[in-house]
């Protein structure tokens, strides 16, 4: 099947707090985002990339794009207010309506070729996929600074991307979200929202966000570790 990958990389990275779009920030001497987009041009089930920016940022990542040679990333999306705005816009460009979608964000620069195909493997059956990994602490439910409850950590998962869809159920979900003035911020929800059943697949702990200044050394330190399994 037909797939596109939507890269959001129009936040602003208030938690990040450089002042600059944190997808450029160098990891390995090399931009998180053109890393994101380097794993993407190299997967076989990947047929185009649309990233998604805000204006400001769209010179530097055009230029990106053209230095590490993104053949499949012919087509950017405007950035909106909100991320499911800014997804939705990238789907507006997707001329193949029978495709499947996989969105990934731009500040998990880990993404393995293994996860992107298992991730539009398992699609066949239901609505959505995305993939977790099991809680490794004990959460709590906690309302004006005190414990409401302790949750039960066997039955709750910490949700990343990739997150796989067929093109007209999520574009489904995103139309009727707008039209009603619903904003979700993860795509999945969208889908649950309207009745799509999404099936869980294995993720990654390594499969990293980086939201703030300490993962880059955390980013910096995985980087390491691979280089060191090849020698």
């Amino acid at each position: 099947m037909f797939t596109t990958a939507i890269v959001p990389a129009a936040g602003t990275g208030s938690r990040f707090g450089s002042g600059t779009n944190k997808v450029f920030h160098l990891i390995g001497g090399r931009p998180i985002l053109a890393r994101v987009l380097e794993i993407l041009e190299a997967a076989e089930s990947v047929d185009e990339i649309i990233v998604v920016l805000r204006d400001a940022d769209k010179a530097a990542a055009t230029a990106l794009i053209e230095k590490y040679d993104i053949t499949k990333a012919g087509k950017t999306a405007k950035g909106g207010l909100t991320r499911q705005e800014s997804v939705h816009n990238a789907l507006r460009l997707i001329d193949n309506k029978d495709s499947a979608v996989m969105i990934h964000d731009a500040a998990r620069p880990f993404l393995s070729q293994g996860l992107i195909l298992s991730t539009l493997q398992s699609l066949d059956g239901c609505d959505g996929v995305v993939s977790a990994v099991p809680l490794k602490d004990t959460i709590k439910e906690v309302s004006g600074g005190f414990v409401v409850k302790t949750l039960r950590r066997d039955t709750l998962a910490a949700v990343a991307t990739p997150q796989a869809f067929r093109y007209e159920t999520l574009y489904g979900a995103y139309e009727r979200a707008a039209a009603e003035g619903l904003n979700f911020t993860d795509d999945t929800s969208a889908v649950e929202h309207y009745g799509g059943k999404i099936r869980i697949i294995p993720g990654n702990y390594k499969n990293i966000k980086i939201t703030t200044q300490e993962d880059i050394a955390f980013a910096d330190y995985l980087l390491s570790e691979k280089r060191h399994a090849k020698e």
